[in-house]
């Protein structure tokens, strides 16, 4: 949550307006010892992310979209429609999406972006390792799910591409907040 890449994201939205709140998985604080860990199935972070929205959401006094970085935007989109149904959020912001692992594009990480109703963005390298410019058109994705693309892999490389990043989630919140971003 500390990374370069995340300061800079976080430091590029708070300029246009948008305060980021950042938590950090249990997995992701127990790698701080030194020891590298896998992440758990998304599934099994559902509730850590439920309970850091319910704590982000009781102090936001104003409208709220979740999302996240790479495993973090996949969990978030997995409980994206139970927030939104129960008022707590209004949009989903992806940074990196991890829509297959790496050199396995037949084992794709789909099913629920489908039939999401939330609104949503994707921000994602047009050569992502995780899904690129090539191949996740070809996914079925809803039309209402904005995809939208920047030049180099999973982290937008180097860091001064990011402003786009910014701007193009900037852009979508101001649309979500309006009610431009129907939900689906």
């Amino acid at each position: 949550m500390d990374s370069a890449w995340m300061n800079e994201v976080s430091r590029l939205l708070g300029d246009r307006g948008i305060r980021t709140v950042r938590f950090e998985f249990a997995y992701m604080a127990a790698r701080r010892d030194g020891v590298r860990r896998p992440p758990p199935k998304a599934e099994l972070s559902m509730g850590e992310y439920r309970d850091a929205v319910a704590e982000i959401t009781s102090t936001a006094g104003g409208p709220v979209l979740i999302g996240g970085k790479s495993y973090g935007g996949r969990v978030a989109s997995l409980v994206a429609d139970e927030l939104l149904d129960a008022g707590s959020v209004c949009g989903l912001v992806c940074l990196g999406y991890p829509f297959h692992p790496p050199e396995r594009p037949e084992q794709l990480r789909t099913a629920h972006l489908l039939t999401l109703r939330t609104p949503a963005l994707i921000c994602q390298g047009t050569q992502d390792p995780f899904g690129g410019e090539d191949e996740v058109p070809g996914y079925g994705l809803l039309a209402g799910i904005d995809v939208r693309w920047f030049p180099g892999n999973h982290d937008v490389q180097p860091l001064t591409r990011l402003a786009g990043v910014a701007d193009a989630v900037a852009e979508f919140a101001v649309d979500v907040v309006r009610g431009g971003a129907a939900t689906r």
